[in-house]
C-alpha cells in the first residue's frame, strides 16, 4: 500500500498540494484506495492502474447515480492516463462495521438498503451493457475453471453450461434495472446525513432486479440470517413484485461465481484470506440449489461435486 509515485503531482495539480496520503484499503481487483488529508479536509484517492483497470465505467456509473439522486462519491479530479481518481470521502462508517458495533442497527440498516434498491429499480438503467447470457455463463464458468481443479475434481463442463442455460434462459432476458453487482454490507456507507452511500459499482449492468437482492441478503462476507433475509424480501415485495424462483436462480449463479472468484484470488493473486468465506457461500448455494427452479443445476452438482469437496473442504481454512 505504497502510493504511486505520480500521486503527489496529481494532487498538487488539483488543489491538494502537500496533502498526506494514508493507506485506506485494497480490494479484490487491482484497485487501491488512499485517504488524502489536508488540514481539516479529506478525500479518497483511487489508484486503478490503466493497464489492469478501465476506470471509465466507474466514472460513468458514478455520474449516473448522482444524476438520479443516489449517493455515489463525487468525482473531484481524474487522470485516466495515470489511473488516478480523487473522490469525495464517505468516511469510515461501513454498514458491516456499524452493525458489528451495534447489532440493533441491523434491521433498520437493511430496511434502508432495501428501500434504496426499490428506488433504484424505479429509475431507467441508463446506457450500460446488458447482463445477458454470455455474462452469466462467463461468471459461473469460474467454478469449473478455478474451483474444481483446486479441490482435485474433474467435472462435466459441457453439462454444467447446459444446466445453467436451462435455468437462466428467461432471467437473462430481463434487463430492466441497474444492477450494481456488489451491493453488500462492505460496499454501503452510513453517511453523516443519514443516507446510504454506494461504493464499488463500476461493474454495473442492466439486468434482473433480483440480483442485487441476492448480493445484499446472501452476503459472502457476513452472516445474514434466514429471518432477516425473508423479512427483507417481504419488504421489497411490498413495493415491487419479485420472482422468488429468479431470486434462487440468481443466488445459485452468484454463489457459484463467488466460489470460483475466491479460489482464483487465492491461486492466481496470492490472496488466501478470501478462502475463509467459502463455507458461508456454500451454505447459501446449497439452500438455493434446493429450489425446484434449480433442478438441472442441482443434479449437476450432485453428480460432479462430492460433499467432501464442498463446504467441508474449507472449514479449517485460516483467515
Amino acid at each position: 500500500m505504497i502510493p504511486p509515485t505520480t500521486a503527489p503531482d496529481f494532487l498538487a495539480r488539483n488543489g491538494w498540494a502537500g496533502a498526506e496520503i494514508v493507506p485506506l484499503a485494497g480490494d479484490a481487483s487491482f484497485r487501491r484506495y488512499f485517504r488524502v488529508v489536508r488540514q481539516e479536509q479529506t478525500a479518497v484517492l483511487m489508484d486503478a492502474p490503466p493497464e489492469h483497470e478501465d476506470s471509465r465505467p466507474f466514472l460513468q456509473i458514478a455520474r449516473h447515480l448522482d444524476a438520479t439522486g443516489f449517493r455515489a462519491p463525487r468525482v473531484l479530479a481524474e487522470d485516466l492516463d495515470l489511473g488516478l481518481i480523487l473522490l469525495e470521502d464517505f468516511g469510515d462508517a461501513r454498514m458491516k462495521e456499524e452493525i458489528d458495533l451495534d447489532p440493533a442497527l441491523e434491521l433498520p440498516l437493511y430496511e434502508q438498503a432495501i428501500d434504496l434498491l426499490v428506488d433504484l429499480h424505479r429509475q431507467p438503467s441508463g446506457a450500460i451493457p446488458p447482463y445477458d447470457m454470455e455474462v452469466y455463463q462467463r461468471e459461473v464458468g469460474l467454478f469449473p475453471e478455478w474451483y474444481a481443479p483446486a479441490v482435485g475434481i474433474d467435472v462435466d463442463e459441457a453439462g454444467y453450461r447446459a444446466a445453467w442455460d436451462a435455468v437462466l434462459r428467461a432471467i437473462a432476458l430481463d434487463q430492466s434495472v441497474t444492477v450494481l453487482r456488489d451491493y453488500h454490507a462492505e460496499n454501503i456507507m452510513r453517511l453523516d446525513d443519514g443516507r446510504l452511500g454506494l461504493l464499488d459499482f463500476q461493474d454495473a449492468l442492466a439486468g434482473h432486479p433480483a440480483y442485487d437482492l441476492v448480493s445484499l441478503l446472501q452476503d459472502a462476507r457476513r452472516d445474514v440470517s434466514a429471518e432477516v433475509e425473508l423479512a427483507m424480501l417481504w419488504r421489497y415485495q411490498a413495493s415491487r413484485p419479485i420472482d422468488i424462483a429468479a431470486y434462487a436462480v440468481l443466488g445459485a449463479q452468484r454463489n457459484a461465481k463467488i466460489l470460483g472468484i475466491f479460489t482464483r484470488l487465492w491461486k492466481r493473486d496470492g490472496k488466501p484470506r478470501y478462502l475463509q468465506y467459502q463455507p458461508r457461500v456454500w451454505a447459501y448455494l446449497e439452500r438455493d440449489l434446493a429450489h425446484p427452479a434449480l433442478k438441472p443445476v442441482a443434479r449437476w452438482f450432485d453428480a460432479n461435486v462430492p460433499y467432501a469437496k464442498r463446504a467441508a473442504a474449507w472449514e479449517n481454512t485460516p483467515a
